[in-house]
Formats: structure tokens, C-alpha cells, sequence
């Protein structure tokens, strides 16, 4: 229900745009990777805790998802199932040691009763952030502590990271998918790119998988160009509507006590967040030392941030960037397939009952 006072609808998405594009022009001027779902998202925060909310329509939501998972997807290609493949054993032991590391640190602030245990799990998950917040709400926990869990690790993780880049000669700020925001448009790859995009969606609906358009996007997409069939087309400006639209949904489900709930916890998420870098930095050493790759490398392939942080920063580096990313697709995969699992184990061992 609107509050006493409330403004238009024309007004308020007014308000919600302007507010979107200075918070997220702030963060992309800081070269935050999140930016531009991070932006919004707090636009849509602070006008839905003051009663002044918009309804965003299902429509524009799916597509907005299936698009996020057509960005993801777009790094999947035959070039990474190779790396994966000649890195085998020991990628998959860098993998289960950090999702290990992640589902660990989740268990223990679910026993301290910082949190409930499927939102630590849910938060303290490496994997991609705006899939482990819309699975999260699929799978029936607080997804929006969830997404000020995981949002925060993205924030804190891309500024680690840069900072390491930058110590070790960075070429500059890094390329974002969205830095060309109205670059040239292939008109073929582009109606493949819109035609995988709803077909994937509706078969993620069709399925009932978790974040159904994003996954079924995702997995649609990555099939294909790991098979080399398609050429996506992802113009800035489109990827910049999907995460605003994104960042909206989430904030403006976002409510007082929420809000209120998530300051009282957050000096507890960013200990929780320190101790996830920094156990995984140590991961990254052992990679270093044990797989043959310099420092930085394994680094930002042990990272926890999200993968377009990571793929972002490693862009604008001296490192070897199709190892950095296979790494961390097979563990954002991990995390898609084990994420459900875990929090429902964690859950039960609270005493929980999901959704």
C-alpha cells in the first residue's frame, strides 16, 4: 500500500530513473563492475522504504534475466571447456575448496545466529551475484538479506581485486561489456541473440528451474557457443537496461524493517566477507605454487566476487584471462548446482522449513 502523500506513477518512475542513473554514474565513475545494477538497485531501495515504489512488470523482468544469462553464457565457449579439461583435477579441487570455503563461513554465522542458514549459505555462495539472489527467492529464503550479503562481497571483492591489479602494472581502467553503449548492431547475431534469450526463458519457465529465465538462458546460450553456432550481440545500452531492471526488482521489494534489519547485521556481513577473501586469497597462493600460473592469476581465478567483476578487472591485466575464467565458470556452475543443496541443509539443521 502507498503511504498518505504519495506521488504519481509518472513521478515517481521520474524519480526512480534520475536516482538510478546518478547512483550508478557515481559507481561506474569509481569503476565499480556492479554499477549499473547497484545503482538502481539502491534507487529502488530508498524509494520503497519512503512508500514511493513502482511495480516493474513481469514481462521486462524475464527479459532482463534471460539477457544477464546471454552476458554470462557469452564467456562459455570451447576455448573454456578446453582449459577446464587440461586443468581437470586440480580445477576441481580449487573448486570444491572454495565453495567449501563459502558454504563454511555460511554455516558458522548461521551456528553464531547471525543470520538464518539459508541466507548465510545463499550470501556467503561464490558464485555469480544476481544468480544467487533471484535462486535465493526461487528457493523461498530472505533473498533481499541475501542481496545485501552478496552485493556487498561484489563491492568489496571488486575493489580488492583492483587494487591488486593496479600493484602489479593494470593497463588502465578496466573495459566493461557495457563501456560501447551504442556500438555498431549485426543484424543477424542480434535476432539470434533476441530469439536465445526467449527461447531460453521459456524453457526455464516451462522447466521450473531456479531464476528460470536467467538459468535457461544460461544454458541455452553457453550450448550453443560452446558449439561455435551463434554470435551474441549484447549492445551497452541493452545490457545496461537488463541490470537496471534487475537492480529495480530486487530494491523495490526491499521494506523498513529490511533495511532496518540488514544495518544491524552488516558490520557481521562484512567480517564474514574479509574472512571469505581472505581464505580464498590463500587458495590462490596454493594454486600459484601448485598449478604452474603467476600470483595475479590465480588470484583473481580463486576470487569470490562476481563473474563480470572478475572477467572486467582481469581484462585490464597482465594475466592469463581464459584460465582466470574457465576457473571461475566451472565454479559459478558449482555454485548453480550444489547452491540449492546446501541451503536447504543448512536450513534444516536450524530447524528451518523452505519454501
Amino acid at each position: 500500500m502507498a503511504e498518505a502523500g504519495a506521488l504519481s506513477a509518472p513521478l515517481r518512475w521520474a524519480l526512480l530513473l534520475g536516482l538510478s542513473a546518478a547512483f550508478a554514474g557515481v559507481l561506474e565513475a569509481f569503476r565499480l563492475p556492479a554499477g549499473l545494477l547497484i545503482g538502481p538497485m539502491v534507487a529502488a531501495i530508498i524509494l520503497a522504504v519512503r512508500g514511493q515504489g513502482v511495480t516493474v512488470p513481469s514481462l521486462p523482468f524475464q527479459a532482463a534475466q534471460a539477457f544477464v544469462g546471454l552476458l554470462i553464457a557469452n564467456s562459455f565457449n570451447a576455448g573454456t571447456v578446453h582449459t577446464v579439461i587440461d586443468h581437470g583435477p586440480l580445477f576441481l579441487a580449487t573448486t570444491v575448496a572454495t565453495l567449501s570455503v563459502g558454504v563454511g563461513i555460511g554455516w558458522l554465522i548461521a551456528r553464531l545466529g547471525w543470520l538464518p542458514g539459508s541466507v548465510a549459505v545463499w550470501g556467503c555462495m561464490p558464485g555469480g551475484a544476481a544468480a544467487m539472489v533471484l535462486m535465493a527467492q526461487s528457493y523461498g529464503a530472505e533473498w533481499r538479506l541475501v542481496a545485501v550479503m552478496t552485493y556487498s562481497r561484489v563491492a568489496c571483492v571488486a575493489g580488492a581485486a583492483s587494487v591488486v591489479a593496479a600493484l602489479v602494472g593494470a593497463h588502465g581502467g578496466a573495459t566493461s561489456p557495457t563501456a560501447d553503449w551504442f556500438p555498431p548492431i549485426d543484424p543477424l547475431a542480434f535476432a539470434e541473440t533476441l530469439a536465445i534469450a526467449a527461447v531460453g526463458a521459456w524453457l526455464g519457465i516451462r522447466l521450473k528451474l531456479p531464476a528460470a529465465p536467467m538459468i535457461g538462458a544460461l544454458i541455452l546460450g553457453s550450448a550453443l557457443n560452446i558449439a561455435g553456432l551463434v554470435r551474441f550481440d549484447l549492445p551497452g545500452w541493452l545490457l545496461a537496461a537488463s541490470y537496471a531492471v534487475v537492480g529495480w526488482r530486487i530494491g523495490l521489494h526491499f521494506t523498513r524493517d529490511i533495511v532496518k534489519a540488514a544495518a544491524r547485521v552488516l558490520p557481521r556481513i562484512l567480517l564474514s566477507i574479509a574472512l571469505l577473501i581472505g581464505i580464498s586469497a590463500c587458495i590462490g597462493f596454493l594454486l600459484a605454487r601448485f598449478g604452474g600460473v603467476d600470483p595475479v592469476t590465480a588470484y583473481l581465478a580463486t576470487s569470490p566476487g562476481g563473474m563480470d567483476s572478475v572477467a572486467i578487472i582481469a581484462a585490464s591485466t597482465r594475466v592469463d584471462v581464459p584460465y582466470v575464467m574457465a576457473l571461475q565458470a566451472l565454479r559459478f556452475f558449482a555454485c548453480v548446482v550444489a547452491g540449492p543443496a546446501l541451503a536447504r541443509f543448512a536450513a534444516k539443521r536450524q530447524g528451518q522449513a523452505l519454501a
